[in-house]
């Protein structure tokens, strides 16, 4: 196939995860161009190969910059953008402050379109490409969602968030109902294009036995769909579980028993969580994704990436919008070296890119497709400038390698590093 642009620049794919190799560096390349076509990748290679290899095909030229894979976030609220830095409460009480009555505003359709839009607007700006997000209770929410990321040819999850109590009036659906409207969204979306539905029960404070049995019945009948829901994200969270479910045998258990766990199953936070509960999620291969700057702005806890790795863990990262405090993957990424640097482990450049593109993707279960510069991945890329204000070009300007001069970015950057962003083969 003929290539429709060659885009040059320093170009990073992923051999493997750099939390397996001997150091964190061997585990990537670097390339000087990559050729794309039909929304696709179709070569890594020199400049000068890939141009005989195609030639006449427009050239994209990026000089120094950074190209990778589009930044993946594994866990998002995109109904709380308009809600995003709220101050001052700890989870149950931000909820009832802040989340549950903005969400009830999603009723609205046009109101719903506009915060999608919005929300779409902010991660493009910040180089995300894919994000796996939840709805409102109201399928308009999701409806919403998924239109205006068809539109944009963006390859995106999301649900219907499920739930039937300890939620205001109007807040509130029922074991059916969840059940009714999730398998009709499924019927519209799951498969479309590139979009893709995770049932979304919000979290089992929220959800009656009798809907999680529910949830758990759609997802047997939907077994290729994901299923998202929050996991252990506070301590006292945790004791407001045990009260409402004391046969449980941990948290984790408010989920397995109903048949809520399973390798296709992403749980938010995952911070406090029991040996037992480590060692299902490990069984079942089941993905945790890392919230660091939700976890930090709540007050929730300090997530253990270096232990769930070594011990085999799925793992991605996200901003958890809008409990987290940012829309973007670069502040994503830095909190997630401070909290690192709390635990004794921080974390090396190539390990929080790796994690911020194909850990993502893996969570998510798309890296055969995305979170990757590899031949027939779809053609989802973020341009970074690796000097992109005078504070982090003086410093890459001392680096003496890509991991130096990339950290500097990671640490002190922000949409300003987005030279540019491709999405399905079309840049912005």
């Amino acid at each position: 196939m003929q290539a429709e642009y060659i885009i040059s620049g320093q170009v990073l794919s992923f051999e493997h995860s750099p939390f397996d190799a001997n150091t964190p560096e061997d585990a990537a390349r670097l390339h000087e161009a990559v050729a794309i076509g039909d929304g696709k990748i179709l070569a890594v290679g020199t400049k000068a190969g890939l141009q005989a290899d195609h030639p006449g095909t427009e050239v994209v030229d990026h000089g120094d910059h950074l190209i990778l894979a589009g930044f993946v976030d594994a866990h998002v609220h995109f109904p709380q953008t308009a809600i995003i830095a709220s101050w001052g409460k700890r989870l149950i009480d931000w909820l009832n402050s802040y989340t549950f009555p903005e969400e009830m505003r999603f009723a609205d359709r046009a109101y719903a379109d506009d915060i999608a839009n919005r929300y779409l607007d902010l991660t493009r700006a910040n180089g995300t490409t894919t994000m796996c997000s939840y709805g409102t209770i109201h399928p308009e929410s999701v409806d919403a969602f998924f239109s205006a990321a068809k539109a944009r040819g963006q390859r995106v999850i999301a649900g219907k968030t499920c739930m039937d109590r300890n939620a205001p009036d109007g807040l509130r659906d029922t074991p059916q109902s969840a059940h009714d409207d999730s398998a009709a969204l499924i019927a519209r979306w799951h498969g479309v294009e590139r979009l893709s539905y995770a049932i979304t029960p919000r979290f089992s404070p929220t959800s009656t036995p009798e809907q999680l049995e529910a949830m758990g019945a759609l997802w047997a009948d939907h077994p290729d769909c994901l299923m998202q829901t929050h996991l252990s994200e506070q301590t006292d969270e945790i004791a407001w579980v045990k009260t409402l479910f004391p046969d449980a045998r941990d948290y984790l258990d408010t989920y397995e028993s109903f048949g809520l766990l399973g390798a296709r199953g992403v749980y938010g936070h995952a911070i406090h969580l029991e040996p037992r509960e480590r060692d299902r999620l490990r069984e079942v291969d089941a993905a945790l994704v890392h919230c660091p700057t939700s976890n930090t702005f709540i007050g929730s806890g300090l997530f253990d990436m270096a232990g769930l790795m070594a011990d085999g863990h799925r793992v991605g990262l996200a901003t958890d919008t809008g409990g987290g405090s940012s829309f973007s993957m670069l502040r994503t990424m830095a909190a997630a070296y401070e909290v690192g640097q709390l635990r004794g482990t921080p974390l090396h450049a190539a390990q929080l890119l790796w994690l911020a593109t194909q850990g993502s993707a893996r969570a998510l279960r798309l890296d055969d497709c995305i979170g990757n510069i590899t031949v027939g991945h779809e053609a989802d890329l973020v341009v970074l400038d690796l000097a992109s204000t005078p504070a982090i070009s003086q410093r890459s300007a001392r680096a003496e390698d890509i991991w130096e001069a990339v950290f500097a970015t990671i640490m002190m950057g922000d949409d300003r590093a987005i030279a540019e962003v491709w999405i399905n083969g079309k840049r912005d």
